[in-house]
């Protein structure tokens, strides 16, 4: 088994978009005056869950292409994966703040999670594949 460098580095570079995210929720609390969850506030709400769908994929989806790397999936797979997962991360929380059936609603939200769903399976999939 050998250290996934690539996943590393994918990691490291989803690491930085999730503070970026967090540091978003939290100007959106010191904006709009609250503390604790939402407030009601339907703004604050799109950037809380922005963050938490984030939160919520990009763990998983890390060490499964992790273990797939230190099994010994090459580069070329490794990128396949990881590079559309941050593409899609940075576009679904522009689509999540986006007027209610925008276009940029559409363009940005609706792909960033197909993107995720389809990155988490392949790599799910890949990974039965080769204990199987």
């Amino acid at each position: 088994m050998t250290f996934p460098h690539i996943t590393a580095t994918y990691g490291a570079i989803l690491a930085l978009i999730y503070m970026v995210l967090s540091a978003w929720v939290v100007a959106g609390r010191g904006t709009f005056k609250v503390l604790h969850g939402d407030g009601g506030n339907l703004h604050l709400n799109r950037r809380i869950r922005a963050h938490a769908n984030f939160a919520e994929y990009v763990p998983l989806i890390l060490i499964l292409v992790g273990l797939l790397e230190a099994d010994g999936a090459g580069p070329v797979a490794m990128n396949a994966l990881l590079l559309p997962l941050v593409i899609a991360r940075i576009i679904h929380p522009f689509g999540m703040i986006a007027p209610e059936n925008s276009a940029q609603q559409f363009a940005l939200r609706a792909p960033g999670a197909m993107i995720t769903w389809i990155v988490l399976v392949a790599a799910a999939v890949m990974l039965l594949l080769r204990l199987g």
